[in-house]
């Protein structure tokens, strides 16, 4: 997928149908050179999208290879099912429950990559119909499956100040959330908030300190959007499940566009790669029984000047990538 840090804005002129709003996956090569290491592996792709890394991944495949991709996008499935290739099994549902796909194909433990590419995809916040993005007015909805799930709208229309300021706080990082959640009630009050322009214009109005370059609204956009999703959690889940599906040696690549998700997989990736740091201290223990599992490879990676230049969205993208360690042998006695 593909978002940039002001993740509430869309690039103009997208069209109604959501398979047309342009695509490009960030960091597109990278990924999948540093994903793929045996031609004939099976491969996992958590987040379809519009297919940019499913179908480079595919291209680098023998006849041997295969690939899972999954998404909880009506529409990214629409498009992945258009794709004739008997090596690609696609999965509708989230990529926290991939340990779930790879069993059902068989390859759970055995998968020699997952790639993980977090957030927004372009043609949801392209199209105003999907709520994410307020640059064109549209239902306030924000779910990356519409078919299931609080839309944006309810949430908005049922939550109190309290909890609303918590999701802005944590999610969004806003500093004024007391604030603004305080003016949406009040708003609500009024008439039913329901679509994107308003709640821009609401949050707008109660923002008293506008960042350069940064919509006021953005940072609250975000946060219902991330909250919505259980974009973190998602996350989360999916690291941790991520690990028992990979082989040894199995990468795992994740590109992450904002803070909080990079947080989690920097910290993911060093606490396993770190072992059991919970031991007292002082205690003789050896190397192998540290229970390391992952082993980082180079440092993150971002997108090239020529790349950004190209596609200003993959400004905030940045890869990590790790490696699953096998059990290390005990030394002799």
């Amino acid at each position: 997928m593909q978002h940039r840090d002001n993740a509430s804005q869309a690039s103009p002129g997208g069209a109604a149908n959501g398979s047309d709003f342009r695509h490009t996956s960030v960091l597109l090569d990278g990924a999948v050179e540093a994903l793929i290491q045996s031609p004939s592996g099976a491969y996992l792709d958590g987040t379809f999208g519009r297919g940019g890394h499913s179908r480079a991944i595919l291209s680098r495949l023998d006849a041997q290879g295969r690939l899972i991709a999954i998404d909880r996008d009506p529409a990214a499935l629409q498009v992945a099912a258009e794709i004739d290739d008997s090596r690609l099994t696609v999965c509708r549902g989230v990529f926290a429950e991939l340990d779930r796909h790879a069993e059902a194909c068989g390859v759970r433990g055995s998968l020699s990559g997952i790639l993980l590419d977090v957030g927004v995809s372009s043609p949801q916040l392209d199209d105003p119909e999907r709520g994410f993005s307020f640059l064109r007015d549209g239902p306030l909805d924000m779910r990356m499956d519409p078919t299931s799930g609080m839309g944006a709208a309810e949430w908005v229309a049922r939550t109190d100040d309290q909890e609303m300021a918590r999701v802005f706080k944590t999610y969004g990082e806003e500093r004024f959330a007391k604030r603004i959640a305080r003016a949406i009630v009040a708003a609500r009050r009024e008439a039913p908030i329901e679509r994107t322009h308003r709640l821009a214009e609401i949050v707008k109005a109660a923002h008293p300190a506008w960042e350069k370059g940064k919509h006021p609204a953005t940072r609250v956009f975000q946060a219902i959007r991330i909250h919505l999703n259980d974009e973190l959690g998602q996350l989360e889940r999916a690291l941790a499940v991520g690990l028992d599906a990979l082989e040894t040696g199995g990468r795992l690549v994740v590109i992450s566009f904002h803070s909080l998700e990079d947080r989690l997989v920097k910290r993911f990736i060093r606490d396993q790669s770190r072992g059991d740091t919970h031991l007292p201290r002082g205690m003789p223990i050896r190397e192998d029984q540290l229970n390391k599992r992952l082993k980082p490879v180079g440092k993150a990676m971002r997108a090239s000047e020529s790349e950004v230049e190209a596609n200003p969205r993959a400004r905030s993208a940045v890869m990590r990538i790790a490696e699953k360690l096998g059990p290390v042998a005990e030394t002799s006695k």
